[in-house]
């Protein structure tokens, strides 16, 4: 019997066998403030950092670039994502195949905690978003961060365009979580974190970061 996490893979997979080897090339052009999240990150050598929903490692490879000497370790559902993450990160980094809403990050990665966890445009793809959430929040280490990129309610966007954005992105079962603020600061009450909450310009994406 088909379980809700087996189906989620399956449309994954089947979403982006075809697009993954242009999904850099695309994406560049409407996911925005990836590399400003990348730059925050305020990572050190040695850190641990884990991006849970990593697709093609593009944000990985940013992220070695950016901040010499961490250990990489990449978590995605798609099988089909994990083969471009591999090939453009090589021996870099750790790669898991895992579901971002339970997965044992000691089994999988090979530790319990990690200095800095990142979800770059993906609370927007995965269903029980919720749960990556606190599931994301929980693989903290002492004195590790959390940091979510994601679309934003896009309220200054010009209503057609906002409409066709929208439409677009459902076609690629993208929503938006324009509550994400207020789920983020209740994973921040339940697990002891501080939050940081920030809206982008036009409100085109939204930026989160949960301390512990």
């Amino acid at each position: 019997m088909a379980t809700a996490s087996s189906d989620h893979a399956a449309l994954m997979d089947r979403v982006y066998r075809w697009q993954r080897p242009i999904y850099d090339l695309t994406r560049k052009y409407y996911l925005f403030g990836r590399d400003r999240l990348i730059r925050e990150l305020d990572a050190r050598p040695g850190m641990a950092v884990l991006e849970i929903g990593c697709g093609t490692g593009r944000n990985l490879a940013e992220v070695a670039k950016v901040w010499p000497g961490v250990r990489l370790h990449g978590l995605d559902i798609s099988s089909e994502m994990l083969r471009s993450a591999r090939k453009q990160l090589g021996h870099a980094g750790t790669l898991a195949l895992g579901d971002a809403t339970r997965f044992d990050a000691k089994a999988l990665l090979g530790r319990d905690g990690f200095e800095r966890v990142m979800l770059s445009y993906a609370v927007s793809m995965i269903p029980n978003w919720e749960a990556a959430l606190e599931q994301a929040a929980a693989t903290l280490a002492p004195g590790g961060s959390l940091h979510i990129v994601d679309f934003g309610d896009c309220s200054g966007l010009p209503g057609p365009l906002r409409r066709l954005l929208l439409g677009w992105l459902a076609r690629f079962h993208v929503t938006p979580r324009v509550d994400l603020g207020n789920v983020a600061a209740r994973v921040a009450r339940d697990q002891g974190l501080t939050l940081e909450h920030q809206r982008g310009p036009l409100g085109y994406y939204q930026i989160a970061r949960l301390s512990r």
